[in-house]
């Protein structure tokens, strides 16, 4: 449900302030407040910054979260600028060289290493910086054999109803437990390179329960890891992937639920720090999309409503191949036109953008009350993987305006 302050602003602006991103701060900053409050003490929450790089949404999030996951150099340079001194982990494949020698100056704090060749340029990175000490979790891509993982099978049943598979498969992300093996050797806790921890990020699009059975999966391999080698691990990084439902705005994850399925994973490691990491699930509420009707038309007895903008402004539909919820925000123009203001009532009708390409679909078939050219329409979810990850330039449309709303 659209908030009041989003509203407000959406029927104030012009066509011309249109289309226009549309954040409300006030409501993202209660959101990350209930979940940290969901969440035990102990367990340490990680923003991934590609959700929604925006600074804004950075610094509204700082209070509620221990740090921010970063998964490239720019995003390392961003994220620093925007709330400096913030704890950061450097995750994501293909790290180069470089990246790697501007997050040790930059004083990156953990690394998520993928790969053996990339732990190799770690530690040459950090002895020709003359640093001691880099604190590495290994990234591991779990096999879903439960005999090979965790006894029982868990991983393959939890992992099951995934939106995006991650890993428990052949991947280009993270490493298999063999060549995590392999990579022992060229960690000690006298540095250069001292192993903290393990990451596993498997899958996203999980319910609270299947989160909890992967973390606990994750968290017991990692334990028997560290008892094996005689390791003294003292973290463990489960990944993110919250299950967002765009088709019921409503359902939301069981961050309660969950938060008492990590507490008692916890009691079951004492020592262990656990960590999480979601992206899409704190930040995609709080954004709205919101844009105008230009045209309305019936081609083969279906009803297409035209508006400003489209797939190049917001990805996520294209990306996820959904309809992408919305909110019709009806406005009483005058219309001075010598024909009928076009208009479908009572019927399903597809909102299509302004590209010339018939992928350029915002939402499909979807039953409608009212909707007129020149009404505003309000697209919810669009607090994450939505500009950032649209294609800006394809036609040259102006890019639409942005808005951070708080009390």
């Amino acid at each position: 449900m659209i908030t009041s302050a989003v509203r407000t602003l959406a029927t104030e602006l012009t066509g011309d302030d249109l289309p226009a991103y549309v954040y409300d701060l006030t409501a993202l900053r209660a959101h990350a407040r209930a979940v940290r409050d969901a969440l035990p003490p102990g367990l340490e929450l990680y923003y991934a910054a590609k959700a929604n790089p925006a600074p804004a949404v950075l610094r509204a999030l700082a209070p509620h979260v221990t740090g921010y996951e970063v998964a490239s150099g720019g995003e390392v340079d961003h994220v620093r600028a925007a709330v400096p001194g913030a704890p950061l982990a450097f995750g994501g494949p293909g790290k180069t060289e470089g990246e790697l020698r501007r997050a040790l100056t930059l004083g990156v704090e953990r690394f998520h290493v993928e790969s053996e060749q990339e732990l190799r340029l770690l530690a040459g990175a950090a002895e020709d910086a003359g640093i001691d000490t880099v604190d590495v979790l290994l990234r591991v891509n779990l096999p879903l054999d439960g005999e090979r993982v965790d006894g029982e099978g868990v991983l393959g049943a939890a992992l099951g109803g995934a939106a995006l598979a991650m890993g428990g498969r052949p991947s280009p992300f993270g490493l298999d437990p063999e060549a995590v093996e392999r990579c022992l050797p060229r960690l000690s806790p006298g540095g250069p390179l001292r192993l903290r921890g393990i990451h596993a990020h498997l899958a996203s699009g999980l319910d609270a329960p299947a989160q909890v059975a992967v973390a606990a999966a994750i968290t017991d391999w990692a334990r028997k890891l560290s008892e094996r080698h005689g390791l003294g691990l003292t973290e463990v990084n489960v990944g993110g992937g919250m299950g967002v439902d765009y088709a019921h705005p409503d359902r939301r994850f069981d961050w309660a639920a969950y938060g008492q399925g990590m507490a008692d994973l916890a009691l079951r490691h004492p020592g262990l720090t656990l960590r999480i990491e979601p992206g899409r699930a704190l930040t995609v509420y709080c954004g709205w999309y919101v844009t105008e009707v230009l045209d309305i038309k019936h081609s083969g007895g279906e009803a297409f409503a035209v508006v400003r903008g489209g797939t190049h402004h917001i990805r996520t539909p294209a990306t996820k191949q959904h309809d992408q919820p919305f909110q019709v925000l009806p406005t009483d123009t005058v219309w001075t036109r010598p024909w009928a203001r076009p208009a479908v009532r009572d019927e399903p009708v597809t909102l299509v953008g302004q590209l010339c390409t018939p992928k350029d679909v915002l939402a499909g078939r979807i039953p409608v009350a009212e909707l007129r050219v020149g009404d505003r329409v309000a697209f919810a979810m669009a607090g994450a993987y939505a500009w950032n990850i649209s294609h800006h330039e394809f036609l040259m449309h102006p890019r639409p305006g942005f808005h951070y709303l708080e009390e």
